[in-house]
């Protein structure tokens, strides 16, 4: 354990001891208060954050009650919060009366700030690092940062809370026992094959995406997954206007049509049948042994093992030409 500086110690005991606070003058008075931030720092260091730390701390995806007591501490007795967006940020502190320095540390940023933020905390700092809403690193800015500590020596501590997919998930109706978290899908390019690997998953599927997206998306689910596939949009989560949508693709794909999306969405939908399974593991093994075809083990050439007669007439008669 660090032990508080001996030099401060003993001039902050001689001052308030000997000399009364009015009758010394300002060099003394910020002498003082030099030695006993000292202090306070060394106590920081030694009891409330005994080692070097970088905290993870969930903030509320939709009402500010869902954030936990240990979050607000936390937040409180850092040195420095690192927010994706400071604007968003600083209404939450605000709220809760929190007057910790926020620094900016989002997707854009990140590549560059890691290392330094690392390493400052690794000399010491102790710093927690919130998104706008949900848990840090979940689709969120926070895994690069996360690695350089790590890898700098640091700890990394995630406190429980809140999140947007597990509730979608729990209230789905769908099976929740085992399930895939697959995030956004790609904006541009690859969001056709990356549904199709997923085509054959048997567990629940979890997926965010925005209200500008989400009917395109569930068009290509219905292509991909078919329109009978069950599935559960959830949007607004924890907000005044909370709301679930449950039913087959198609289903939920006409509802959205006709009512305009809003708010972020979690879809959560159902893993794929046995059957569908079973379906599409007998087509590949046709496939396969279509494809094997019989060689002789020492030319390599392939093997007929009976011949093959000539369909077609002009094949024929030329045939019977050469005999």
């Amino acid at each position: 354990m660090e032990h508080p500086p001996r030099d401060s110690m003993v001039v902050v005991l001689l001052y308030v001891r000997i000399s009364p606070w009015l009758l010394i003058s300002w060099v003394e008075q910020r002498l003082i208060l030099h030695h006993l931030q000292a202090l306070l720092v060394c106590l920081k260091k030694t009891i409330l954050f005994p080692t070097i730390m970088l905290y993870l701390v969930p903030t509320p995806v939709g009402n500010l009650e869902d954030i936990t007591l240990r979050a607000l501490r936390i937040l409180k007795e850092v040195d420095v919060v690192l927010a994706e967006d400071t604007r968003t940020s600083g209404i939450l502190l605000k709220h809760y009366d929190i007057s910790t320095p926020l620094v900016s540390h989002h997707k854009f940023n990140e590549h560059q700030t890691a290392a330094t933020l690392a390493a400052r905390i690794v000399a010491g700092e102790t710093m927690a690092l919130i998104s706008d809403a949900g848990t840090p690193a979940i689709s969120d800015p926070g895994f690069m940062l996360v690695r350089e500590v790590v890898k700098q020596g640091g700890e990394v501590q995630c406190l429980p809370g809140a999140t947007a997919f597990v509730p979608a998930l729990v209230a789905s109706g769908l099976p929740c026992e085992r399930f895939c978290f697959e995030g956004f899908l790609p904006q541009k390019k690859g969001r056709q094959s990356k549904l199709q690997a997923l085509q054959r998953e048997e567990r629940t599927m979890i997926f965010y995406e925005s209200p500008y997206r989400v009917v395109k998306t569930l068009e290509q689910m219905v292509e991909v997954f078919g329109a009978t596939r069950l599935c559960s949009a959830c949007r607004e989560i924890s907000k005044l206007h909370e709301e679930s949508v449950r039913g087959t693709l198609q289903e939920v794909l006409e509802h959205f049509q006709t009512t305009e999306p809003r708010g972020e969405f979690v879809l959560v939908v159902a893993g794929a049948p046995d059957s569908e399974v079973g379906d599409a593991e007998t087509t590949t093994s046709h496939r396969i042994k279509r494809a094997v075809v019989e060689r002789d083990p020492i030319t390599g050439q392939p093997l007929q093992t009976s011949p093959t007669a000539p369909t077609d007439k002009a094949e024929l008669r030329r045939s019977k030409r050469h005999r």
